[in-house]
C-alpha cells in the first residue's frame, strides 16, 4: 500500500474507531488492609516522556487494564503455548516469507487426533492479545482441541491488518496462501484431524477468513466471521473503508457468483456474529455475508429466492439469532448482538476490541464447529501439496 493510501486509510479509521471501542473495565482494589488484593502501584512519567506522550499521534490503541482472569489467558490455560514462525513458500516480491504464529495444544493431547481451530486476529492485535481477549484456549482445555494463531507482521502492515480486500499474491491472496502452508505444516507435525479444521476471524481477520473459506473450501469444515466484511466488493484500501462503513452497493449474491462457481463449490457451514452498534464495520455487512453463505450452501438461487432449508429465528436479551437448517442440520447461523460495537462479544473486556457484552462468541463458535466435519476424500485432497 502506498504511503498516501495508508494515510487516507488511517485517517478514515481514526474517525470510525474514535469512541467505538468498548470501555475498559478494571476491578477496583479493596481498601488497604483487606486480604486478597495487592496494593496498586501508580507509575509516574518523567517530564520528557510526558512531553512525548502529549505529542503522540491521535490514532493509538486503547489502553488495556489488568486482566480479571490473570495471568494472561494464554498462560492461564493448562496446555502448551508455543511461539514460533513458519517459512512459507515465496510470494511475489518476497523471497523470504516468514509467518509468525502461536500454537496452543491442550493437556492430554495424546488421546487421538485433535481438531484444530485457526484464529485470525483483527487490526492492532497480536496472537497473544487475541488468545487472551477471546479466551479460546480455555475452551480448548475444556473440549479438547488445538488453536493456531497466525500473526500479521508489522512489516506487511504497520497496524497488523490482514489485507483481505486484495486477492493477489502480493496482498491478501499471498497472506492466505501462507496461512494455508502453515496449517498444512501444523497438521503434518502434530497429527491434527484434517477432517476437523475450523477457521475464525475478527474484523480484518474475518475478511481474510472469508477469503480463505472461499478459495480453499476443502481445507476447512466450517468458518466463523465476527465483525466481518461482505466478500468481493472491495479491491483496495480505500474501497475497503467504504464497504466497511455501509456494506456493498452491489447485490452480495451476484458478488459471490462472480467469484465462485457455486455449482462446484462444496459448501461451507458458517457462523456470523456482529454488533448491532458497530460503526467501524456496519452490521449491514453481516446481513450481506449471510446471503452470500446461504448461496454458497445452496439455500438460495442466483436471484436470492429460497430454494431449500428452514429458518428459525429467536430474539433474546442479547439480540437476534437466525439459524438456517438443511435436512435437520444447522448450516448457517447469524447472531446480531444488541448494544455491541466493534468488539468481540462475550470476551475479556480488559483487552482492546473485546467486550463482556453479549453471548460468549468463542463458546458459540465451538458449539457450531463441533458438529461440522469435512469428508475424508475432501480433507485428503486439501493436503495434497
Amino acid at each position: 500500500m502506498s504511503k498516501s493510501l495508508t494515510k487516507l486509510w488511517l485517517r478514515g479509521l481514526r474517525r470510525m474507531v474514535a469512541g467505538e471501542v468498548e470501555p475498559i473495565r478494571v476491578p477496583k482494589p479493596r481498601a488497604a488492609g483487606k486480604p486478597g488484593r495487592a496494593k496498586t502501584v501508580k507509575s509516574k512519567l518523567k517530564s520528557g516522556a510526558a512531553a512525548k506522550a502529549a505529542a503522540a499521534p491521535a490514532f493509538t490503541r486503547p489502553s488495556t487494564g489488568e486482566s480479571r482472569v490473570r495471568p494472561r489467558a494464554s498462560a492461564w490455560a493448562r496446555g502448551k503455548w508455543d511461539r514460533s514462525y513458519h517459512s512459507a513458500p515465496p510470494t511475489a516480491g518476497r523471497f523470504v516469507n516468514h509467518l509468525s504464529y502461536a500454537l496452543y495444544v491442550p493437556p492430554k493431547a495424546g488421546l487421538g487426533k485433535l481438531p484444530l481451530v485457526v484464529m485470525l486476529h483483527g487490526c492492532q492485535q497480536s496472537a497473544d492479545e487475541f488468545a487472551q481477549g477471546t479466551r479460546m484456549n480455555l475452551l480448548a482445555d475444556k473440549y479438547g482441541f488445538a488453536v493456531l494463531y497466525p500473526e500479521q507482521s508489522k512489516h506487511d502492515h504497520p497496524h497488523r491488518c490482514w489485507r483481505w480486500y486484495e486477492d493477489s499474491s502480493s496482498g491478501g491472496g499471498g497472506e492466505a496462501a501462507s496461512i494455508v502452508s502453515l496449517i498444512r505444516a501444523a497438521v503434518a507435525q502434530h497429527d491434527f484431524d484434517p477432517e476437523r479444521i475450523y477457521l475464525a476471524g475478527m474484523s480484518a481477520g474475518a475478511g481474510l477468513a472469508a477469503l480463505l473459506a472461499i478459495r480453499y473450501p476443502q481445507l476447512f469444515a466450517a468458518v466463523g466471521l465476527h465483525s466481518g466484511v461482505v466478500f468481493g466488493e472491495a479491491n483496495s484500501a480505500i474501497g475497503a473503508m467504504d464497504v466497511m462503513r455501509r456494506g456493498s452497493r452491489s447485490d452480495p449474491v451476484t458478488l459471490i457468483d462472480a467469484a465462485v462457481d457455486v455449482r462446484d463449490y462444496p459448501g461451507m457451514p458458517a457462523v456470523i456474529v456482529h454488533g448491532e452498534l458497530d460503526s467501524v464495520v456496519s452490521a449491514t455487512n453481516a446481513e450481506q455475508l449471510t446471503q452470500q453463505f446461504l448461496r454458497l450452501n445452496g439455500f438460495i438461487d442466483a436471484a436470492g429466492n429460497r430454494r431449500a432449508g428452514d429458518l428459525r429465528e429467536e430474539t433474546h436479551a442479547d439480540g437476534v439469532v437466525r439459524d438456517y437448517f438443511k435436512s435437520g442440520r444447522r448450516v448457517v447461523k447469524t447472531s446480531i448482538v444488541r448494544g455491541l460495537g466493534h468488539s468481540w462479544a462475550g470476551g475479556d473486556d480488559t483487552v482492546a476490541f473485546h467486550s463482556s457484552k453479549g453471548p460468549d462468541s468463542a463458546a458459540m463458535l465451538w458449539e457450531f464447529f463441533k458438529h461440522q466435519r469435512r469428508s475424508n476424500e475432501a480433507a485428503r485432497d486439501a493436503f495434497v501439496a
